[in-house]
């Protein structure tokens, strides 16, 4: 009698199994995971079997459309995806003032460095009793200066690529 009981659920049990499919896992540069190989195909192209394990699908994202993709604010773009003349001058502009602020606390950052170092013959201050200290002092200042020289020179060919 539990035969006649039990008996169902088995089918039950072995149809959803059915219903699921056969996974392969099938060799590559890209490795393959996929149902929808028939058995002589999945053996044809070298592909094992997957059983006991659980599958997650992930749904790719779908793409932005260029509607969705601008941000708000930007409706100054013409049918082709470019800016408008007047925007793009204004931007323009807009950077060349970045770019010059820049400039001007560069090249203050650079005097100050060259004044404390003065050619290297700067007066040891109090806190310098160790020579070392003071030389270790006067290398980072003369560090400071040869970066300080190269950020003023990248922002002024910066600002001359600007129209």
């Amino acid at each position: 009698m539990l035969n006649r009981l039990l008996a169902p659920l088995f089918v039950l049990a072995s149809l959803g199994a059915q219903a699921q499919g056969t996974v392969y896992r099938c060799p590559g540069p890209p490795v393959l995971y996929t149902d929808a190989l028939s058995a002589k195909e999945a053996s044809e192209k070298g592909c094992r079997t997957i059983e006991g394990t659980p599958i997650t699908v992930l749904q790719a994202p779908k793409p932005r459309t260029s509607a969705a993709a601008a941000p708000a604010g930007e409706g100054a773009r013409s049918g082709d995806g470019r800016v408008e003349a007047g925007q793009q001058r204004a931007r323009d502009d807009e950077r060349r003032q970045v770019l010059q602020a820049e400039l001007r606390q560069a090249e203050e950052r650079l005097a100050n460095a060259q004044r404390d170092f003065s050619s290297g013959q700067s007066e040891r201050r109090g806190d310098e009793r160790n020579y070392q200290k003071y030389l270790d002092r006067m290398a980072e200042l003369k560090d400071n200066i040869a970066r300080y020289e190269a950020d003023v020179q990248a922002l002024k060919r910066e600002i001359s690529k600007l129209p």
